[in-house]
């Protein structure tokens, strides 16, 4: 696999059960890179390994005034370099290659697991959390899954010199073969606790990160209720936790560092000062005192393996802990593609409320639990998030549905819908039907006054469909948002389309043209609106009640204003005191519809 491949045709299906299997499963599925990693970093290992040597038969051919043999250490050594920078350059090439394919796998499957639980996987990890695993951690993860080619590469090239510097002088190799091992295990009892406090900094900078995303997303209604300075000290609070944390992390790092360096010095220091003793009696040569010298010297940097291994485990495992966590997640029911491909329509009816919604018509629903509504609305699109009867379409269950084949059918639009950034043709650029031209949508979501916005807002944009919107909509106001995110709801043209409050945040005129709009253009369609405005529900041919989790009741709306006190309370927004809910008089509610009677006329 090459970088250019990338993404995967097909990620596969991860070992999710912890984090060693998944690192072990992206080790497995990446084979063929790791031996190449292994390869190119024997041969530059095994270059530098071979360098003292060169060295040391140089300087002994010098003592020995021997110019074939210093020749012949000159073209060794000139042979050991091409090796050295051919092993290098395509190591580093090889071992970038595996830490990019690695962490893009693991982005790609959380990619398609946040797709495959929509809404229901922030309601099971924190977003911050997903945030912090698709970014940091997987970094950590490519990381482990890099180094372990090149740590082995490096073990093998130590084993190798450290027996062959006992062979070739005895004496101080077996003090290189005895301290080596002891250099390479010093840190790992420091390790466990530093990889602690890296984690308590992560999770502080995880939870700072989720607190400012909250904060930024509702930074328009913290403004007009006077609560961007509570939330600012907040924030303040929580970076300087994550700064205490990155401190005390910091100073662990600094003494493993500092032990990785005085180590190596103190075995440097034995090597020279006993080998000396040796030279002095006469039991070693000088070449053999700079050769054995020389090889200490190269070892520790393919010792600095050992040591990077066991950081990078540290730091991957609880990272690849994570990311197995979420992948592990499943879906609420998830049978899909047990009855294979296929289009179902007909009456959406969920069977654990008794909501029916027929096909081809507008039905409204009215809950007073807005959480409730939520849910159902998730239910109904085949993205439960707690285990239960499956949605019928036309006497098909949703979860025995392909994934794909089921949000065709249905589409959920929740109160909260994302724009991302680009150009309004972009926004309308999703798999549809092809039915809904996109500037009849804009209109039936009454959108003139939000294109002429983005017009005056974009340079050199005279068509509306090339002006560009910023990341998530924030130079709009949220009822331009919401408008812009119906319209792109109403171009994708589903058998059924779920809508969650789409006209919470527009002013009554507008509500009642949108209205009048979304009716017109999803004629013929299945289409369930989640709302208690009177403007919509008046519209709908259907209104269900729901009250206690179950339909409460059925009907027009005006038969169920009159008919129904607990739904006349909903929808005229009656509040409720110590005694109960207080029920407005029927003249009342009249009164309110000849005035909504009075806005339709108007717009």
């Amino acid at each position: 696999m090459q970088i250019q491949d990338l993404p995967y045709p097909d990620p596969g299906v991860p070992d999710a059960r912890s984090g060693p299997r998944l690192l072990w499963w992206l080790f497995r599925n990446q084979l063929s890179g790791q031996l190449k990693s292994l390869a190119w970093g024997l041969l530059h290992f095994t270059a530098v390994a071979s360098l003292p040597f060169c060295v040391g038969v140089a300087v002994q051919a010098a003592v020995d005034r021997s110019g074939g043999r210093l020749a012949l250490a000159g073209g060794l050594m000139a042979l050991v370099c091409v090796g050295n920078a051919v092993g290098e350059t395509f190591l580093h090439r090889a071992a970038v290659t595996n830490w990019i394919t690695a962490a893009a796998r693991v982005q790609q499957l959380l990619g398609r697991k946040a797709a495959a639980l929509g809404s229901a996987l922030t309601r099971r990890v924190a977003a911050g959390e997903v945030v912090a695993v698709s970014t940091g951690d997987v970094e950590k993860i490519g990381w482990f899954v890099e180094a372990l080619s090149r740590f082995t590469a490096a073990a093998v090239t130590i084993v190798l010199v450290c027996a062959g510097l006992v062979v070739y002088q005895p004496a101080l190799g077996v003090v290189v073969a005895v301290g080596l091992p002891v250099l390479a295990v010093a840190v790992l009892p420091l390790l466990p606790r530093a990889t602690r406090r890296a984690d308590v900094q992560r999770e502080k900078a995880g939870r700072a990160t989720e607190l400012a995303s909250d904060t930024v997303a509702g930074l328009r209604v913290l403004r007009g209720i006077g609560g961007e300075d509570l939330f600012l000290d907040r924030y303040r609070r929580a970076s300087q936790e994550v700064r205490h944390a990155a401190v005390r992390s910091a100073r662990m790092w600094s003494l493993i560092a500092a032990i990785q360096v005085l180590l190596p010095g103190i075995l440097l220091i034995t090597v020279v000062w006993y080998g000396v003793r040796l030279a002095r009696e006469g039991r070693i040569g000088v070449g053999e005192l700079v050769t054995v010298y020389s090889s200490v010297m190269v070892l520790t940097y393919p010792l600095r393996h050992v040591e990077e291994i066991a950081m990078a485990y540290s730091f991957s495992r609880p990272s690849a802990k994570r990311a197995a966590r979420v992948l592990s997640l499943e879906r609420a029911t998830d049978t899909a593609g047990s009855r294979g491909d296929g289009s179902p329509a007909g009456d959406l009816y969920d069977p654990a409320t008794g909501l029916l919604a027929p096909a081809g018509r507008l039905t409204a629903v009215v809950c007073g639990d807005p959480d409730a509504a939520g849910r159902l609305a998730e239910r109904l699109g085949g993205h439960a998030a707690e285990p239960g009867a499956s949605v019928l379409l036309g006497e098909v269950p949703l979860d025995e549905l392909p994934l794909d084949s089921a949000r065709r059918a249905v589409l959920v639009q929740d109160k909260d819908p994302v724009l991302l950034s680009g150009t309004l043709r972009e926004l309308l650029d999703v798999p549809a039907s092809g039915a809904v031209d996109p500037r009849d949508a804009l209109d039936a979501a009454q959108c003139g006054d939000v294109l002429a916005a983005l017009v005056q807002g974009s340079v050199d944009a005279a068509d509306p469909m090339d002006a560009r919107i910023t990341e998530r909509g924030r130079s709009l106001s949220g009822g331009q948002r919401q408008r812009l995110a119906l319209a792109r709801s109403l171009v994708t043209d589903p058998e059924v389309l779920v809508l969650d409050e789409p006209t919470s945040a527009v002013d009554s005129h507008t509500e009642a043209r949108i209205a009048q709009g979304v009716r017109g253009l999803r004629e013929g369609r299945t289409t369930v609106v989640f709302t208690s405005s009177p403007l919509l529900l008046d519209r709908a041919d259907r209104v269900v009640f729901l009250h206690g989790g179950t339909v409460a009741a059925v009907g027009g709306h005006r038969e169920l204003v009159r008919a129904e006190p607990r739904y006349r309370a909903v929808v005229t927004r009656d509040t409720e005191d110590g005694a109960g809910a207080r029920v407005p008089r029927e003249d009342e509610a009249l009164h309110r519809l000849q005035e909504l009677e009075e806005i339709e006329e108007t717009a």
